[in-house]
């Protein structure tokens, strides 16, 4: 009985991108960002909501500075548009450009102005390409690792922008079925169930690594699964990616 409930949660966190989708959208100004009809959009509401759970489980990932996040590629279509942006756009011409770093990273600052303005989040490019999720890294490691304690921050942060744009009737409905409003907390301490991530290549393997202990998780394209809630791992332990070759990552995105 346990899948159901993970699917279900899993399909939630899709949904709350989904369910952005459902709201109106500006057209991009040429002048500022390349237009385009259907950009990638995050209410700023939305981000925000990120930006407080960060802060209110920061101890989960002490060593973070802050809620960064990044553009993952939804889509094996190749990208042949200008380098993407990033702004924040609102009522009564507010606008506020964001840098985004050469690996894709970006953050969002807390601005009264902007969400007086209810703004949006926008990327210049549609939604079908990209979709921009949050991401925890803590300093020192290295590319192809991961620490239990940043992904399971990044789950709270995920769970908090997701409750905000999905519907009330939706939560409701996964509250009744976790029987919990702590959706991460479903995880605790419940063997074979997991929570997915993203990489940012495909994964040949993914092992769980702490002290003498190992465990080799489930992998499937750039999608790997951790227990984030089995309470025998701490905070420290650390995920060890193993990237396939750029030969397969091309027959991936050619498949």
């Amino acid at each position: 009985m346990r899948a159901l409930p993970a699917l279900l949660f899993g399909s939630v966190l899709l949904c709350g991108a989904a369910g952005a989708a459902d709201q109106p959208v500006r057209e991009l100004e040429p002048v500022h960002v390349n237009a385009m009809r259907d950009p990638e959009v995050r209410k700023y509401k939305v981000i925000l909501a990120g930006l407080d759970a960060f802060d209110d489980y920061h101890r989960m990932a002490p060593r973070a500075d802050r809620l960064r996040f990044r553009l993952d590629k939804r889509s094996k279509v190749e990208d042949t548009g200008p380098a993407p942006a990033v702004r924040l756009v609102g009522n009564d011409g507010f606008e506020l450009p964001l840098p985004i770093g050469a690996d894709g990273r970006f953050t969002v600052p807390r601005s009264d102005e902007a969400e007086d303005a209810d703004s949006e989040l926008e990327l210049n490019r549609k939604r079908k390409l990209y979709r921009i999720a949050a991401d925890i890294r803590t300093p020192g490691l290295a590319p192809n690792q991961r620490r239990l304690g940043d992904l399971r921050l990044e789950c709270r942060v995920t769970v908090a922008m997701a409750k905000v744009e999905i519907p009330f009737v939706l939560r409701a409905l996964i509250n009744s079925i976790l029987l919990t409003t702590d959706w991460c907390s479903f995880f605790d301490n419940k063997k074979n169930t997991t929570f997915s991530f993203t990489a940012e290549q495909p994964v040949l393997e993914a092992v769980l690594v702490e002290g003498n202990r190992s465990a080799l998780l489930r992998s499937s394209g750039r999608s790997y699964s951790v227990p984030l809630g089995e309470g025998t791992w701490s905070d420290d332990a650390i995920i060890e990616l193993q990237y396939a070759p750029p030969a397969a990552d091309k027959q991936e995105d050619d498949a």
